[in-house]
């Protein structure tokens, strides 16, 4: 099932999991992978929707195309609501869960999925894949949902509700990590007219939701068609995509700009754990690493990677002969980019 020895990568988006800009991440995630790659996508977060299939499908489609070297056989798991037919604790609704290789959360409502998602069957079974190797994605109403503290976005910016906070999922707290994530940190939307930054809230709602916040609480603001990824593993974290991520701790403030790395200790007091911990011994044992036929290692090294990164920038600049420098640097690096609608697809040369 897992790809990493460990807990798995920990990608959290700030938008665009379906842009070009999110390739690199994704391709961060699986550059060890084996094929196929197995994914798991969640339904949950928009489950309150009646199309919440076409929202996960959307999701597949694009990684259908973006890691097609690894020949992904992707599973949409239906949890939408507790008490129906397509429960978070049914077992039959996230069996696909448990040999996947990277579980994927993404656009909904925070609320809705921290709501759905506390103390389920589907929620166990993820915390114990992750544990076990497999590498989770979460784009947008998903990252909120992950933090101590969960925004409600569309009750607030929508609803016109009183400002507040309402409980997360808390996924890092067993680490020692209490964060409440904020995508769509950048955001201008609302133009000249309207401040939509700090995920809709605008600077001025946000002082006020941070006041309300418990004294030390650390709050990490991702950028667009940013990603931050987590290795809890090796004690890092990366910024990757088009923007960068800023951390509030102990009343200071630090931007992070795109590629740059730093500690997890710079997010709290982080400390590995052991891995069954707080989960139930059943799930835990049924997430047992399950053998996998004759696997074939692909892995597009970092160096690589930076190199395509680059050549997408220059050509979003339409520096056309810095691109086509860059393309040399990766064919001769033994690789080759095929440029496509969904983003580059890199593979041997």
């Amino acid at each position: 099932m897992t790809m990493t020895e460990g807990p798995g990568l920990i990608a959290l988006l700030g938008s665009g999991e379906t842009a070009p800009s999110s390739g690199v991440v994704y391709d961060r995630l699986t550059a060890r992978a084996k094929v196929p790659l197995r994914v798991a996508i969640l339904e949950t977060p928009a489950g309150f929707q009646p199309n919440s299939e076409r929202v996960a499908r959307k999701v597949a489609d694009f990684l259908s195309v973006r890691l097609q070297n690894l020949r992904p056989e992707i599973a949409l798991l239906p949890a939408r609501a507790r008490g129906t037919a397509y429960s978070p604790d049914d077992p039959a609704t996230s069996a696909a869960m448990l040999s996947s290789d990277m579980i994927f959360l993404g656009p909904g409502s925070p609320t809705y999925a921290a709501r759905q998602l506390a103390g389920s069957l589907a929620w166990q079974r993820l915390q114990a894949c992750h544990r076990r190797g497999t590498a989770v994605v979460t784009a947008s109403a998903a990252t909120i949902a992950m933090g101590a503290l969960a925004l409600p976005v569309y009750e607030i910016y929508k609803v016109g509700a009183e400002l507040h906070w309402q409980p997360g999922l808390d996924l890092l707290a067993p680490y020692g990590l209490s964060i409440v994530f904020v995508p769509h940190w950048n955001n201008t939307e609302g133009g000249a007219d309207l401040d939509t930054s700090r995920c809709y809230m605008g600077k001025d709602r946000y002082d006020q939701l941070v006041a309300m916040l418990p004294a030390g609480q650390t709050v990490v603001g991702i950028d667009e068609h940013t990603g931050l990824v987590l290795d809890l593993a090796g004690g890092r974290a990366e910024v990757m995509g088009r923007g960068g991520v800023t951390l509030m701790r102990a009343g200071g403030a630090r931007h992070y700009p795109r590629m740059d790395r730093f500690d997890l200790s710079d997010l709290g007091p982080f400390h590995m754990i052991d891995p069954c911990e707080g989960l139930p011994p059943e799930v835990w044992a049924e997430s047992e690493i399950r053998p996998r036929p004759a696997p074939v290692v692909v892995g597009v090294p970092n160096e690589v990677l930076a190199l395509v990164e680059k050549r997408q920038e220059s050509r979003a600049r339409h520096d056309w002969i810095a691109a086509d420098v860059l393309r040399a640097q990766i064919i001769a690096a033994g690789w080759q980019v095929k440029d496509t609608p969904n983003g580059p697809v890199v593979e041997p040369a």
